[in-house]
């Protein structure tokens, strides 16, 4: 998703965006949906966030990729 789409999603969640980057926005909405806020910080080999919408995304632009 690009940064509109990430702040549409977070609007339509009750999330304000306000001036926040596409990873804050994005941990502010796994928050809100009851998983770990863990969006490009995680070690990707060892993410158990199977049902995560951005797993494939945080895969390919973890730091520990």
């Amino acid at each position: 998703m690009n940064l509109k789409q990430v702040k549409e999603k977070a609007k339509a969640m009750g999330i304000k965006p306000s001036k926040m980057r596409k990873a804050e926005l994005i941990h502010a909405i796994q928050k809100a949906e009851g998983n770990a806020a863990c969006y490009e910080t995680a070690d990707v080999i060892t993410c158990d966030q199977n049902g995560c919408c951005w797993k494939t995304s945080c895969q390919k632009s973890a730091p520990n990729n």
